[in-house]
């Protein structure tokens, strides 16, 4: 296939059969890659619709600089988005970025601002939005995407993730979604809960995020989890939540890539979820989970074992 823009490089229909985590063939588990797009994870269909939006909404126009908050994943996306546009991007991220994202968000030509000052709930969020806030007071140039209120990063899975999911499988009977953001979340569960009703949405948090009332506490793998409830998440709902201690998910993370699956730390959270739900799952039920990045850009953390030592006293050996 021929593409003309690193922006269509998305890929919505690739779907793998994860029997590894169900050795008993109870259940059937399909993964949703979403990590196959030119900058590696799921956040790039939220970069472009809510960019593709401003602009047809006159909002956005040449000249322009965008800005917007992101740990990592969305901070790539709009960086590709941006440079291929023609505008100036700055990402606004916190000391857990990785080195691989840091170098890979400046190699777009993007500026980049470390915020070091913690906020109200031990997390990063609340200060970087406070930063931006303040830019945005002299800068009338500046556009924030803002992806904790803006609808758009909702319906960019609505009309992409939902359906592709939806039109794939005969019936969905469980269905795992990470919770960032929540424009995933918010997306998807409002799309089945309309037109797939008996799928139930479990929704995998990492232990320290805010976002549904979690306890606030240390979280170091970026992607999913925040310190401060985004807006957006009234879009969302689930029939469940489970929240995964990011041990867990580094565990998973190398445990799978011992047997040839090289995740990011948002599916290892995510997978992680499925395991330890599946007992409550009935025999031959059809379960798909969203697998939003691949393992490339954590090799300096997840699977780094200098790094694990560091932040968890401990090197996981699977």
């Amino acid at each position: 296939m021929l593409y003309d823009s690193p922006i269509n490089l998305m890929f919505d229909d690739i779907f793998l059969n994860l029997d590894i985590l169900d050795q008993e063939s109870k259940h059937n588990i399909y993964l949703k890659i979403e990590g196959l797009s030119l900058t590696g994870s799921i956040k790039v269909k939220s970069a472009v619709y809510m960019i593709e939006q401003l602009e047809k909404e006159g909002v956005l126009k040449k000249g322009m600089t965008v800005i917007e908050s992101s740990s990592g994943n969305l901070g790539l996306a709009l960086s590709m988005v941006c440079a291929n546009k023609g505008y100036k991007f700055i990402c606004v991220s916190d000391v857990n970025i990785s080195p691989f994202n840091e170098q890979l968000i400046k190699a777009y030509g993007s500026e980049l601002v470390i915020i070091d000052c913690k906020d109200e709930n031990g997390g990063y969020l609340g200060s970087r939005i406070k930063y931006i806030k303040t830019l945005l007071e002299t800068q009338s140039e500046l556009i924030w995407v803002n992806q904790y209120e803006n609808q758009n990063n909702v319906k960019a899975h609505y009309y992409s993730t939902a359906q592709s999911i939806y039109n794939s499988f005969a019936k969905v009977d469980y269905l795992f979604v990470g919770i960032g953001t929540t424009g995933t979340l918010g997306g998807v569960s409002s799309f089945f809960k309309k037109y797939s009703p008996t799928t139930k949405v479990i929704g995998v948090d990492t232990t320290g995020s805010v976002t549904f009332g979690g306890k606030p506490g240390k979280r170091f793998i970026p992607g999913l989890g925040t310190s401060s409830p985004p807006a957006i998440r009234r879009f969302s709902s689930y029939d469940d939540i489970i929240y995964i201690n990011e041990n867990e998910t580094i565990s998973m993370c190398r445990k799978l890539a011992k047997k040839g699956y090289f995740f990011g730390g948002s599916t290892g959270t995510v997978l992680s979820g499925v395991d330890r739900y599946l007992d409550k799952i009935d025999e031959k039920s059809v379960v798909v989970a969203i697998s939003p990045d691949m393992g490339d850009k954590y090799l300096d953390t997840i699977y780094s074992d200098s790094w694990v030592k560091e932040k968890f006293g401990m090197i996981f050996y699977e």
